[in-house]
């Protein structure tokens, strides 16, 4: 955890704009560092096909598999993070809109003992987990899959909205002194000085004394050229956004039943309640589905019918949009990539299913490095 202040600002060239650009570059600012963020799409809007745009925004941490390693402190830490930051920013007038809990069902024997003996484990550590049986699964409104065995809750996992946070860190950074820069960058050279070089699409080269990498795929042709050669391959995301049928309750407002929480997950598909779109009647359905970079119109069938599994209601829900993106997944190696590559240049991606759940813990790291040389 970082708490005293850098020995002396540095200048650092954040390349990429989605959340965790726009994340990175203010973290660092917030640091007193001198941060330019260079983004293509402009405004920190995460475009060129990045997972930022597929994002549901789950945060999936205190039910994560693992009880240890690199992966478990990340994303505990990012969720304390996440709770800092959003206080902060929402103090300045920064809204980031977030729902609490995270309901991670069980559809089969084995994954029914799975998340029972992850509930024991993680009850025993202190964490605020619950098991929730059938019963109390069947008050849920409207209803879950049928074949639900268990669902095991955790309150301080959930969902936010992955744009309005983008929107939220690139407002207060640039207010606080960011610089964006609407250009792609399509070269890198170390200076003979020290620091770094980047050659961009439109613009003059900018230099700084870091340059930090976090787009995704994208990423990779201006790596290759130095050595660095990442395992990166990419995987698509889909999701679709659904209005409920109006004869059924919507997820946060049965007026009899239980609400949902902020998320429901079921063999890999995510159920995201978003009353606070318009008409109030609103659900995020999506997964990390193939691997490539074009969509196959039978998966997303798959996912709008939870391979099978739908309640009617769901099935009888109007697409009002559905939307895709890239996700970088590491080959071989565990996700997410942090890196110093070399003196200056810094490497955060590859962070495949939990790019918005990380992006603060990532974030951190890079301040770490920096402040650290």
């Amino acid at each position: 955890m970082i708490s005293s202040p850098p020995a002396a600002p540095r200048t650092v060239l954040v390349v990429g704009g989605s959340l965790l650009g726009a994340c990175t570059a203010w973290a660092l600012r917030r640091r007193g560092h001198r941060v330019q963020l260079l983004d293509p799409g402009g405004h920190g809007s995460g475009s060129g096909g990045g997972g930022s745009r597929a994002a549901l925004g789950v945060l999936m941490g205190q039910v994560f598999h693992r009880s240890s390693g690199r992966g478990w402190r990340l994303r505990q830490r990012s969720l304390t993070l996440w709770q800092d930051w959003i206080r902060e920013l929402e103090g300045r007038g920064r809204r980031v809109p977030h729902r609490a809990g995270l309901l991670l069902l069980a559809a089969d024997a084995a994954e029914e003992g799975r998340l029972r003996g992850l509930a024991l484990e993680r009850q025993a550590r202190g964490f605020r987990l619950e098991l929730w049986e059938p019963q109390r699964l069947g008050d849920l409104e409207p209803s879950l899959p049928a074949g639900a065995r268990v669902g095991l809750f955790s309150p301080l996992d959930g969902q936010l909205d992955p744009a309005a946070a983008i929107s939220a860190f690139l407002a207060d950074g640039l207010a606080a002194g960011v610089e964006a820069c609407a250009d792609r960058a399509v070269g890198l050279e170390p200076l003979t000085s020290g620091g770094w070089r980047v050659r961009r699409a439109a613009g003059d080269p900018l230099e700084a004394d870091w340059v930090v990498v976090t787009g995704g795929i994208d990423a990779l042709p201006l790596l290759e050229p130095l050595g660095f050669h990442q395992p990166l391959e990419p995987v698509l995301g889909q999701a679709l956004e659904l209005e409920l049928p109006t004869e059924r309750p919507v997820p946060d407002h049965g007026p009899a039943a239980a609400p949902w929480p902020g998320v429901v997950a079921w063999r890999g598909c995510n159920l995201i309640p978003r009353p606070d779109l318009p008409g109030g009647r609103r659900l995020w359905l999506g997964a990390t589905l193939e691997p490539g970079i074009r969509p196959d119109p039978a998966q997303l069938e798959a996912l709008r019918h939870l391979h099978g599994d739908a309640p009617a209601w769901l099935a009888r829900a109007r697409v009002l949009r559905q939307w895709q993106g890239i996700r970088p997944r590491p080959v071989g190696r565990p996700a997410p990539l942090l890196e110093l590559l070399a003196p200056g240049l810094l490497l955060a991606t590859g962070h495949y299913r939990n790019g918005v759940l990380l992006a603060p813990a990532s974030a951190e790291w890079v301040v770490e490095q920096v402040e650290q040389a």
